[in-house]
């Protein structure tokens, strides 16, 4: 098969072969496997989405990539350099397309040029001691709760009291979770980039996440937080939701209301605990130390809480 045919039939293993013996960077330096990781998931998303709008990696223009970055931004949470990423990533994509001889023109090109990366990295959002305090009470269970509010305490608690990511709690299956152990824990399989790994509970989750268990009675295969109806994982608006009420409840404001803070207090607890960056990142399921690093400089060196002793102060 030639080459501009393998791209228009099989777009997914064309890029993938791509990928891995040719693609470089800007350097020309070959790309690192985790990065080809990476890579290999932007693309499919951007495919799904050039698909479900009926164009191809032939046929799309700049009005298809204003929509996707558009979409982009709406989904990540501000100050990531996810669109920058992407950016790049499809302006990289469309000068090899030209280079073999799959498409005419490169639409990317005046995008990639109008994005740079950001100077200074942004201020990662985090609970404060003091709210997050109020936090650790409200996702206790109540004995008036319905099974929504039981619901939502439980997904807010096992954010908080884990660090999982939005993406791995929506995946999460009753099997994953364990509470009857002498370390209660949540197991979370490879996805993408990141490796399996065991991460447990913090103290003040276990009890609503147990009676969850409890009032829900579903098999080891079943997911943990199915949407409300039809049984496919909840999807990221109802899981925002759930968060945004949660802090809303506990009187909280930010410019990113979003599950990615509930992970940032996770990872900030841990430092304060006492953990190390490469520690705290592995319990993340990261590689890089970039993201703890950042939020190790927001804490003073003479500040010392162990978040699991709040409840009892």
């Amino acid at each position: 098969m030639d080459t501009v045919s393998h791209w228009l039939d099989d777009p997914a293993t064309a890029y993938r072969e791509w990928q891995a013996h040719d693609a470089a960077g800007a350097d020309r330096r070959r790309f690192a496997a985790r990065s080809v990781v990476q890579h290999t998931a932007m693309f499919d998303r951007f495919l799904r989405y050039l698909t479900a709008r009926g164009t191809t990696l032939t046929a799309f223009d700049t009005a298809h990539l204003d929509a996707f970055f558009a979409d982009v931004d709406n989904r990540c949470s501000l100050g990531t350099t996810t669109h920058v990423r992407y950016a790049k990533l499809v302006d990289r994509l469309c000068r090899h397309l030209v280079e073999s001889g799959v498409r005419r023109t490169n639409p990317a090109s005046d995008f990639v040029r109008k994005e740079q990366w950001p100077e200074d990295e942004p201020q990662p959002l985090f609970l404060d001691p003091a709210a997050d305090e109020r936090l650790l009470s409200y996702v206790q269970p109540q004995a008036a709760d319905t099974d929504r509010e039981l619901r939502n305490r439980a997904i807010v608690a096992l954010l908080s009291g884990s660090g999982i990511t939005a993406g791995e709690i929506r995946a999460a299956h009753v099997g994953h979770l364990v509470i009857d152990d002498i370390r209660p824990h949540i197991s979370i399989p490879k996805r993408g980039a990141r490796a399996e790994r065991k991460v447990t509970l913090q103290g003040f989750s276990i009890a609503v996440l147990e009676r969850w268990l409890r009032v829900s009675q579903w098999d080891e295969e079943h997911l943990l937080f199915p949407a409300p109806k039809g049984g496919k994982p909840i999807n990221d608006m109802l899981l925002g939701i759930i968060v945004r009420e949660a802090l809303d409840a506990i009187d909280f404001r930010a410019p990113d209301m979003s599950p990615r803070i509930l992970r940032n207090t996770y990872a900030r607890r841990q430092l304060l605990d006492g953990r190390s960056n490469e520690d705290v990142s592995r319990l993340l399921g990261l590689v890089s130390h970039r993201t703890v690093t950042r939020l190790r400089a927001t804490i003073q060196p003479e500040v010392a809480v162990n978040s699991d002793a709040l409840l009892a102060t």
